[in-house]
């Protein structure tokens, strides 16, 4: 046996498994075949011509689509890992689970019990593991073995080990526009929070690079393959910080042959809204505070503009009046008790009769009894008709349009918002621009304090949220916006940037899984919310009674150690004691400063001079005020290479790029109270070359100081 094996002793052994692996693929073809066929059956069953047919049909091809849906996602690498056993057996280990022709097992899921070793063992406790060997391959082909030897006295005569390490292998690759899955690296403390009980609350902490996001990705894959019935029939809900981070995730679990998870962005969450705008800071903090909870339920319980303020009509020899005292009252009686607004509706023609019958003092009147009175009222009657328009169904995103109202908001929010702090408020809505991102939730509180209309005031063509077009009309959105059939409704709800959620965003989410399971993904260091005092009264309302797991990840396998020396000290600035990974690695590159008057033509430069020396993507990350700008600055560079993309600072959030242009870190720094945060996640983000650009130093020499 030996380290530094020739080339062909090499070449031997990757013909080894690619003879395994070729096997592996015609087994693959074989099965997606045979699911084929069954889909076909199942529409066979069709012809039956009776309803059984129908439920057989429906239940074959929903199966069998399925498992065709599974075997195409986990083509690509599927076959990851093999363990050579004291015992002197060999297991693989791959992206989904193949038996042979004799039903024997030919490749074991990643998320089983057995290859849970396979991440597991060690040198120090081998765990009956004699070497543990990583295969790297492009589409079917097998490129070459990575070898890790963990038990030398059990190991054969002439055993070969090969290679360096699959990990550092996986470490250096350049980095496309996706995240991929790290099921063949997974190390041992990823593994133990993959593996958490699937009740409760896992939390997953660490610094940059330690892997937080792809480790809860993949707990969410092995969560469905273990009760596989519970997470799929009640739905998983993946959310992160924003449409760029879910586009970057959005493969990793069909490649782990997971396609029925829901992934949403925070602006995203509420059915029929999607914002992909945040609000500055300032205005962030107002939106987010728990404070909002009571302006929102004023508005809920508001009259609507342009409804009538009396009633006047006649019966019998009656004149009947109601002015708007009476009908304050009749509002306060319905709305009594916590009532949500559009609930009371079937009950909002009986009040009013009520208290116009007790005005009825006419003798013919009261001769006709009030039987009479109220079918004549009623329906069609001016009671019905006034009832229709005095309390109308209202939906969230209307109510959230009388915000926008001066006169309203001001009272909405007296004694509760400041006035400088409305004024904030009514600024954010000007132009009549669709909602931000810190918008969404308080439309969420508004559809939750209105509750649903009730179901005999529904639109007869209302659609199910799960049927509607993601391309809706104004009408559509306000629709979906009046409802709340996905409060519950989640088995699991895995959140990343966790940091960064406000109050009104946690109670957003917490209503989504209230009796859910929860992953919950963050690091304070990198918070973007100011107030975390507050954030976490919130977390603790939404993840009450639940038991917590919590896991931290140790090593940061993304920064050189170089980039992370300086982010590390930026951090110190950001926050005390941040929770300061180890940096595994060095690039041989330190990160570079340049301070020049002309900030564009440098960043062009140093653009240029950074995307020379590395194969995978640039970000070039602009304070927001000067993103456009800069984006318009280098469309040209944007447009000719598809591996550069300029971003606000929040929009890195969760992101990994080769290297990283930084501009204008000052102003980075002085654009909200976590300033220094956001920096900091901003020089984390580069595998392996960092450049800042601007004109002035302040905080280089705030972080030479620390």
């Amino acid at each position: 046996m030996g380290v530094g094996l020739t080339q062909p002793i090499a070449e031997r052994e990757r013909a080894v498994e690619q003879a395994f692996v070729d096997e592996v693929y015609d087994r693959l073809d074989a099965s997606a075949k045979a699911a084929h066929e069954l889909a076909r059956e199942g529409h066979g069953r069709a012809r039956l011509g009776h309803e059984g047919g129908l439920v057989e049909r429906d239940a074959m091809v929903f199966q069998a689509a399925r498992r065709i849906a599974a075997l195409d996602a986990a083509h690509e690498g599927l076959v990851f890992g093999r363990l050579d056993l004291a015992e002197g057996s060999a297991r693989y280990i791959g992206r989904i689970g193949l038996r042979d022709g004799d039903r024997e097992v030919l490749l074991v899921d990643w998320r089983a019990p057995a290859a849970a070793v396979f991440y597991r063992a060690t040198a120090q406790e081998p765990a009956g593991v004699v070497r543990r060997r990583v295969l790297r391959s492009r589409g079917r082909t097998v490129t070459g073995v990575e070898d890790e030897l963990l038990d030398a006295d059990a190991a054969p005569e002439g055993m070969a080990v090969i290679g360096d390490g699959a990990l550092m292998a996986q470490l250096s690759r350049a980095r496309d526009a996706y995240m991929h899955s790290v099921v063949a690296t997974i190390q041992k403390e990823q593994d133990e929070a993959i593996r958490s009980p699937g009740r409760g609350v896992t939390t997953i902490g660490g610094g940059p690079g330690t892997g937080k996001t792809v480790v809860a990705l993949h707990r969410a894959a092995y969560l469905l393959y273990t009760d596989r019935r519970r997470f799929e029939a009640g739905g998983v809900l993946v959310v992160g910080p924003s449409g760029v981070f879910m586009d970057y995730i959005e493969r990793v679990l069909p490649s782990l042959g997971e396609t029925s998870v829901t992934l949403r962005p925070l602006g995203g969450v509420v059915d029929g809204v999607d914002a992909v705008r945040h609000d500055p800071a300032a205005v962030a903090r107002i939106k987010g505070s728990e404070r909002m909870r009571r302006v929102l339920g004023r508005a809920s319980r508001d009259r609507a503009p342009g409804s009538p303020d009396e009633f006047r009509t006649f019966w019998r020899d009656d004149v009947l009046v109601l002015d708007h005292r009476d009908l304050a009252s009749v509002r306060r009686q319905l709305l009594s008790g916590g009532q949500r607004r559009n609930r009371t509706q079937s009950k909002v023609e009986q009040a009013l009769l009520d208290l116009l019958w007790n005005r009825v003092r006419g003798e013919r009147a009261l001769d006709r009894g009030r039987e009479a009175f109220a079918d004549q009222m009623r329906g069609d009657g001016p009671v019905g008709d006034f009832a229709r328009a005095w309390w109308p169904p209202l939906d969230a995103v209307q109510v959230w349009d009388w915000l926008h109202d001066a006169e309203r908001l001001r009272r909405y929010a007296a004694g509760v918002l400041e006035p400088a702090e409305v004024v904030a408020l009514l600024e954010s809505w000007q132009g009549g621009e669709r909602p931000s991102i810190e918008d969404v939730p308080l439309i969420d509180e508004l559809r939750y304090l209105l509750g649903d209309p009730p179901p005999d005031r529904r639109d007869e063509d209302d659609i199910p949220h799960q049927q509607m077009s993601f391309e809706r009309d104004e009408q559509q959105l306000r629709r979906l916006a009046t409802t709340s059939t996905d409060e519950d409704r989640y088995a699991h709800v895995l959140i990343d940037e966790a940091q960064d959620l406000s109050p009104m965003q946690w109670r957003m989410l917490g209503r989504r899984g209230r009796y859910a399971s929860w992953t919950v993904v963050g690091d304070p260091a990198q918070s973007s919310w100011p107030l975390p005092v507050d954030a976490a009264q919130a977390r603790g309302e939404a993840l009450a009674g639940k038991e917590e797991h919590a896991f931290r990840l140790s090593t940061n396998y993304r920064n050189g150690a170089e980039a992370f020396e300086l982010a590390a000290r930026v951090a110190q600035l950001a926050v005390r004691d941040p929770d300061l990974p180890d940096a595994v690695r060095r690039t041989g590159f330190e990160p570079r400063h340049v301070v020049a008057d002309d900030v564009e033509r440098e960043v062009r430069e140093a653009l240029a001079t950074v995307a020379e020396s590395v194969e995978g993507t640039v970000a070039v990350v602009a304070p927001v005020v000067r993103r456009p700008r800069i984006a318009s600055v280098l469309a040209d560079v944007v447009a000719a290479d598809g591996r550069v993309r300029v971003l606000e600072p929040l929009d890195t959030k969760g992101l990994e790029f080769d290297a990283v242009v930084v501009v204008d870190p000052d102003a980075i720094v002085a654009e909200s109270e976590a300033g220094w945060r956001t920096l900091y996640v901003v020089l984390t983000r580069a595998t392996q070359r960092v450049v800042t650009v601007g004109a002035t130093r302040r905080w280089l020499d705030a972080v030479e100081l620390t």
